[in-house]
């Protein structure tokens, strides 16, 4: 198997998309050769632990309203054309996503972690879902199979705050600079949302490496 390494953040609407073309790659290759493995990446490592209302925040990044509008475009297409519900007038609260990365983890321990990543982010950019919330949280891991009672204790605690942290820094210090960011083999770094089709080339390549030994 071939380790397929995923920086993300589950606010970060080219990841969903980039996770879209990954996912329909493997869906028409089932035997592909990768195993996944989720990485944390914050957008906005500085966000307020209560995130801040969304309008605000894409007008102050992109300028304005216009700005962010234009910023949105490609994102709104990308994302019809892979067949995302991409419900940006529901988001009201764009959140710190530290806690939604710790989730992110925890899921992963119990090999619920791809699973995790999904349903984050159909809740966040399908059903508007403040994703920084405990509560949100606490439900999207019941959704999952995991234990809810569990994951809202251990989100009221500093478990794995500070291993996030150190992942998350860790990454930029390894020149990672935006997400998503696929790493293949621990050793080829292929950034951006990627299409299904050039995901089909990368595992027909590795196969035919495989194959010569």
């Amino acid at each position: 198997m071939v380790k397929l390494d995923i920086l993300s953040d589950p606010i970060c609407p080219w990841c969903w998309i980039g996770k879209a073309g990954l996912d329909a790659a493997l869906a028409e290759i089932p035997d592909h050769p990768f195993t996944i493995e989720w990485h944390p990446f914050q957008l906005n490592p500085d966000m307020p632990a209560e995130g801040m209302d969304r309008r605000a925040y894409l007008e102050a990044k992109f300028g304005g309203r216009e700005g962010a509008a234009r910023a949105y475009a490609p994102i709104v297409e990308r994302a019809e054309e892979a067949g995302l519900a991409l419900n940006l007038d529901q988001i009201k609260t764009t959140p710190n996503t530290l806690d939604a990365h710790r989730l992110i983890h925890w899921a992963g321990i119990e090999g619920r972690q791809t699973a995790a990543v999904s349903a984050l982010f159909k809740a966040y950019f399908t059903d508007g879902r403040d994703i920084g919330d405990h509560d949100v949280l606490a439900d999207i891991a019941d959704g999952i199979e995991m234990d809810a009672a569990v994951v809202r204790r251990l989100l009221g605690s500093d478990a794995d705050l500070e291993d996030i942290r150190r992942r998350d820094a860790h990454s930029r210090e390894m020149g990672v600079t935006g997400v998503p960011t696929f790493i293949v083999a621990q050793r080829h770094a292929v950034p951006g949302a990627q299409t299904k089709e050039m995901w089909v080339k990368v595992i027909g390549e590795i196969r035919e490496q495989i194959a010569e030994g």
